[in-house]
C-alpha cells in the first residue's frame, strides 16, 4: 500500500485464484522460483499474457489447456533495448516512479551477499561508493 496499491491480495490464499480467475490482461511475473504455473494462467482473460522476466531454476511445467483453452500466450523478455530503456526512464521520470533501495556501505557486501542467498532483501542494494 505504501508504493501506491490499492488492493492487495495473497496468492498463498487458494480463494485468490478463485475470485481473480479470467480477471487479467497482463501477468508479468518477475520471480525465478517456482510457482504453479497452471494457476496463475488461469488468472488471464481470453487473449491475454504471461510475460516472464525472472528466470526459474527448473523447467516451466504448463499443461496446453492452460493456453489453449484460452487463447492465452507464455512469453518471455530479458530485457528492453537502449530506445525501450530510455521510454521507459522517461516515463518513470514523468510520474515520479523512483527506486525502493537499501544503501549499504562496502564493508558490508559480504554480509548483502549472504542476505540475497536467504531471499532476504526487501528492495534493492546500492553501494555507498563513499565508503571504499
Amino acid at each position: 500500500m505504501k508504493l501506491g496499491a490499492s488492493h492487495y491480495y495473497a496468492t498463498s490464499d487458494a480463494e485468490t485464484f478463485t475470485s481473480l480467475a479470467g480477471t487479467f490482461d497482463l501477468i508479468i511475473c518477475t520471480v525465478g522460483t517456482t510457482i504453479d504455473w497452471n494457476a496463475y494462467l488461469t488468472l488471464l482473460k481470453l487473449d491475454g499474457t504471461m510475460v516472464l522476466v525472472g528466470v526459474p531454476e527448473h523447467a516451466v511445467p504448463v499443461h496446453a489447456f492452460s493456453l489453449i483453452g484460452g487463447r492465452k500466450t507464455l512469453a518471455g523478455s530479458m530485457i528492453g533495448s537502449i530506445k525501450e530503456t530510455q521510454e521507459m526512464l522517461d516515463f518513470c521520470g514523468k510520474h515520479n516512479i523512483v527506486a525502493e533501495i537499501e544503501t549499504i556501505d562496502i564493508k558490508d557486501i559480504n554480509e548483502a551477499y549472504e542476505r540475497v542467498l536467504k531471499s532476504d532483501v526487501r528492495y534493492r542494494f546500492v553501494i555507498d561508493m563513499a565508503t571504499l
